[in-house]
């Protein structure tokens, strides 16, 4: 069938309208952006959101730059003519910015400060822009970009983030990123107008730890004035009760959890400090009081060595383990050929003496780094934290001392038991007499012995200088807890050792948020002394002639 000639001329005109129409709208939008982001200059706070949200919704690849320098404070007006840029950088101590076109990325030179004036946004603002931006992220092809833009949208669901979130869980195949959209869905679904509804998105938030998801669900069963309950279905209550009971069992495990990782840490560094304590007090009987200020020691080699590596902080904590315990090390052995030698026999006057070696060591640091605390950099790789879930989170540099102190206690015990030194070291402490007889120099073995000590004391500053300030009096805060920790696993074993300081320091963080740091400390040394009373030789007494003469 022909169409008619009056047809043809029809359809032509159609197509020639609708090709003028594309042409005219590819010609305005430009101006129209132009123009949107020209109004962002003098536009209220309120104006500046309906403009945030004409541009999420226009879909521009440069809109989420723009939205970006926004949050961030990067976007500026030229003041002459009120051309909006994006500037490189938000430091305002800088006398010139570099100029970015916010639609095509182009530089654009550079303009004095005094030139562009920024655009400012509110706490309100930057939450509406957060979301904005989560929804651009919310397709990109990144793993951990989608499963930030789920979290962030959580924090505001509305209408049209839910309507995104379902769109996306149809195509989403990261599990973890589904199971983040099926929270926020369940969240939206405590609005349903329907109770079923209701009830199945509580318990899908049965087992979540994230704290929105709590909050809602208590928020279901507040009362207001008249009496009446926030949710009106008794089976909703019910279960949200259940919910909330459920969520918090869990958040209390995570958290005993914590605290025993956390006074783990604590314990390691208590281990490390001990160890040493455990060579001299236990196998040689010197009561050393300075051992404290030779972990100071290790502690301000590790500052030192940060200051001769200043472009190298992460290789100079692993310069400063060997270091601090030569330098340490160096000390002890100085302080045995020179005072401990002669005082062997007599435990209460090397007490006296090397008490005082700690005031002379403790003026000393006061003179060439003065009383005031130093603080030592961690490295980017001993820094920030290990998330495990929404209610556990680790410290990465807790983690590390952790593991560090295990190493040097598996070291220390090979070489006690595998090497020659350590074969002359348990003769000499064993059966001095004996040993001497049999041509080994017991001299060197006390010089070694005492060396060793006080070089893991020195490590263990190393590990301490990650946990807190560097000062003077170090030294002072661990050293009755480290003669605590001997006594308690058992004078002279390295293993009583590595079970008393990690006990000791999981029971002092369990005990601190009930008791408080003092009281709890004076709770665990009147264990200590009801403990002894049972059991003078500790959880691990020697045994053997060791055991005799101890």
């Amino acid at each position: 069938m022909r169409t008619p000639r009056g047809g043809q001329w029809g359809c032509v005109l159609l197509a020639v309208v609708l090709c003028s129409r594309s042409v005219l709208a590819q010609q305005t939008a430009p101006a129209d952006d132009a123009a949107a982001l020209a109004a962002l200059r003098d536009a209220s706070l309120a104006d500046k959101g309906v403009i945030v949200q004409r541009l999420v919704a226009s879909g521009r690849p440069w809109a989420r730059s723009v939205l970006a320098a926004l949050l961030d404070d990067r976007l500026y007006a030229r003041q002459r003519d009120g051309h909006v840029f994006i500037v490189a950088s938000s430091d305002e101590s800088t006398a010139s910015v570099e100029l970015i076109e916010p639609m095509t990325g182009a530089a654009s030179g550079s303009a004095a400060r005094d030139d562009v004036v920024k655009i400012g946004t509110n706490n309100r603002l930057r939450k509406l822009l957060r979301v904005a931006l989560a929804r651009f992220d919310l397709t990109s092809l990144d793993r951990q970009v989608r499963l930030a833009a789920v979290e962030e949208m959580l924090r505001s669901l509305d209408e049209n983030s839910v309507g995104l979130l379902k769109t996306q869980r149809t195509i989403e195949r990261d599990r973890r990123v589904r199971k983040e959209i099926d929270v926020g869905l369940a969240l939206a679904g405590l609005s349903s107008s329907e109770a079923q509804s209701r009830l199945d998105a509580v318990r899908a938030l049965a087992g979540q730890l994230r704290p929105e998801a709590r909050n809602r669900l208590v928020a279901l069963l507040e009362r207001s004035a008249d009496g009446s309950y926030a949710e009106p279905d008794e089976r909703v209550r019910r279960a949200a009760a259940e919910a909330v009971r459920a969520i918090d069992r869990r958040r209390a495990f995570y958290g005993a959890v914590q605290t025993l990782c956390f006074g783990l840490s604590v314990g390691a560094v208590l281990v490390l400090v001990a160890i040493g304590l455990a060579i001299t007090f236990g196998l040689m009987g010197v009561i050393n009081m300075a051992h404290g200020e030779l972990m100071m020691l290790g502690a301000y080699t590790t500052y030192v060595v940060q200051l001769s590596m200043p472009h190298h902080i992460g290789a100079s904590i692993i310069v400063a383990v060997p270091a601090a315990f030569v330098i340490a090390a160096a000390a002890g052995v100085l302080l045995e050929r020179t005072i401990i030698r002669f005082l062997y026999g007599r435990p209460l006057e090397t007490l006296l003496a090397t008490f005082g070696v700690s005031l002379v060591l403790q003026q000393l640091v006061r003179s060439l780094f003065s009383a005031n605390n130093r603080a030592v950099e961690t490295p980017q790789w001993m820094s920030g934290t290990v998330a495990v879930n929404e209610a556990l989170s680790l410290t990465v540099n807790r983690l590390y001392i952790i593991g560090f102190t295990l190493v040097v206690f598996a070291v220390l015990q090979m070489a006690l038991k595998r090497t020659r030194v350590g074969l002359y070291i348990r003769a000499v402490s064993q059966n001095r007499g004996m040993a001497k007889a049999m041509g080994v120099r017991t001299g060197w073995v006390d010089a070694m012995t005492f060396g060793l000590g006080s070089g893991i004391a020195g490590m263990a500053g190393v590990a301490l200088s990650q946990l807190t300030n560097v000062g003077p009096n170090l030294g002072q805060s661990y050293i009755i807890d480290a003669f605590m920790v001997v006594v308690f696993g058992g004078v002279g074993n390295l293993w009583g050792t590595l079970a008393g300081g990690m006990a000791m320091g999981v029971v002092n963080q369990l005990l601190e948020p009930y008791a408080g740091a003092v009281l709890a400390k004076i709770f665990v040394l009147l264990a200590l002394i009801l403990f002894i009373q049972r059991w003078p030789r500790g959880v691990f007494p020697l045994a053997g002639r060791a055991a005799e003469t101890s």
